[in-house]
């Protein structure tokens, strides 16, 4: 049997127990039954205290096998999606299989082909396992809950190895990034603090225009922008980055959109949460995107300050909110797609339908097939119902979704898995497509800057995980 935490149950105790995960793993050594000791090569060394990690238990299960538990959301054990660690002290050709036994969502894209993220220290660009490694199952030992086992075998005994659920994009990062932009000096790219959370984490807004549209009394038309309020969902921030990116440049589109828009982004709306690894809350256990209908200055204090810039640019003459769109990432669809609302007047329904329209057609990853209008009463406290609701006749308000897996192009059954750089593809071409849905094409410069394609590189063997072809998981629920 594995060393265990005091908080740890013994083995034979239900395994489905989530009040037996208190945190996450530090450093923990996994010991085989009996052995008495120093830790030896070979002898797995499980870690997840670092910043936006997820891990909260690990039970071995047999020399090869590990079952391993996601940490529930702080404050609210019924999200446990989001996982993040390190594996280290690890034999050269050590093999094992990995089971993430306590997923509280049943539907998922591992069934349609989605893998683990992995990287090393040797290694540091995130890789998605081999598919055919990756198997989805309803699992008997685990209370018939969804389990999903992955083989892999470590190659590189100096190596530490990190695996996680989807490419991370941490604080600080965000913070590193929006810091390199201010030492640039652009006048047309403005930074303040909107408020705090409740661990006193920065709540940024970001405003890209030309300084000719704040000054005082100028008329504004004014796209805003959130991220990241599900603190799990990291390709939203790396679409979010992508429109920053854009929205910066000096591209010709990018000057012309400056000129004519105010572009507001506050990227990541729960800082809290996505520091401390969670999925779907914030650090007191609140979904915040179920709380724009009256959110408390004390519990959801970013989503306070950003609801209050909201109205006040509402209740301003000189200011025309004309776009509101919330990213978000998607667990169970491919592609990237959007909600938008409902609404009695038709005509106002169909104008909001030529936004996804136009981004579909800059965008080979968007699906307008995929993209929906609805007012569940579910979804009542989202900022896009709640803000769809408040905002008149001229302002369009939807979420924005994008897959953690992959997206499939037009015409083709072939899943093409996400990367990095395509999701900051996406945020780029959600920004280029203001300039048609604005009729502002005649306005660029006649020598038009194409944006890059994605390039497909091939990574040099060095660089690759491999893993031999008889550790491949067979297509039937594992033996114990």
């Amino acid at each position: 049997m594995a060393e265990r935490s005091q908080t740890a149950p013994e083995a034979g105790n239900d395994m489905g127990n989530e009040d037996a995960i208190g945190g996450n793993v530090s450093k923990y050594t996994v010991l085989p039954s009996g052995y008495c000791g120093q830790p030896k090569k070979g002898h797995l060394i499980f870690d997840a205290c670092f910043e936006s990690g997820n891990l909260g238990r690990v039970d071995q299960v047999s020399e090869f096998e590990y079952d391993l538990f996601i940490r529930p959301d702080t404050c609210n054990p019924r999200f446990r999606v989001w996982f993040n660690f390190t594996v280290e002290n690890v034999k050269e050709s050590q093999r094992v299989i990995f089971n993430i036994v306590n997923f509280s969502k049943t539907k998922s894209l591992y069934r349609d082909g989605m893998a683990p993220m992995v990287k090393s220290t040797s290694r540091p660009k995130w890789q998605r396992l081999p598919p055919k490694n990756v198997y989805y199952y309803r699992c008997p030992d685990h209370r018939k809950n969804y389990v999903m086992s992955f083989a892999f075998c470590f190659d590189r005994e100096e190596d530490i190895y990190q695996f996680a659920y989807c490419y991370p994009y941490t604080y600080t990062r965000f913070q590193h990034y929006l810091d390199s932009l201010q030492k640039r000096n652009m006048d047309y790219f403005f930074r303040e603090q909107l408020g705090q959370s409740v661990q006193q984490r920065q709540l940024d807004l970001l405003t890209i225009t030309s300084p000719d549209n704040l000054r005082e009394g100028a008329e504004q038309k004014v796209v805003f922008i959130t991220g990241r309020v599900h603190p799990g969902e990291t390709p939203s921030s790396f679409v979010c980055q992508g429109i920053i990116d854009f929205l910066i440049s000096q591209h010709p589109i990018a000057r012309v959109l400056r000129e004519h828009l105010v572009f507001k982004i506050a990227p990541m709306l729960n800082p809290d949460g996505v520091y401390l690894g969670n999925y779907r809350c914030s650090l007191m256990g609140f979904d915040l995107n179920r709380h724009w209908l009256d959110p408390s200055p004390w519990a959801h204090p970013t989503l306070h300050g950003v609801k209050q810039l909201i109205i006040q640019m509402y209740n301003d003459p000189k200011t025309s909110l004309e776009f509101y769109i919330d990213i978000h990432a998607h667990s169970t669809m491919m592609n990237g797609f959007m909600y938008g609302n409902i609404f009695e007047d038709e005509e106002r329904f169909q104008r909001q339908a030529i936004f996804p329209k136009l981004l579909c057609q800059n965008a080979e990853d968007f699906s307008y097939s995929s993209t929906s209008f609805n007012r569940d009463a579910v979804k009542a406290g989202t900022g896009r119902r709640f803000l769809g609701g408040l905002l008149d006749h001229t302002s369009y308000c939807y979420t924005l979704e994008v897959s953690f897996y992959s997206y499939i192009i037009g015409g083709t059954t072939a899943a093409v898995p996400y990367t990095e750089e395509a999701y900051m593809k996406l945020g780029r071409n959600v920004a280029r497509t203001f300039l048609d849905y604005y009729r502002l094409n005649p306005l660029v410069e006649r020598v038009a800057i194409p944006m890059p394609r994605l390039r497909m590189v091939v990574m040099p063997a060095s660089q690759r995980f491999s893993l031999p072809s008889d550790l491949m998981l067979n297509q039937t629920p594992l033996e114990r």
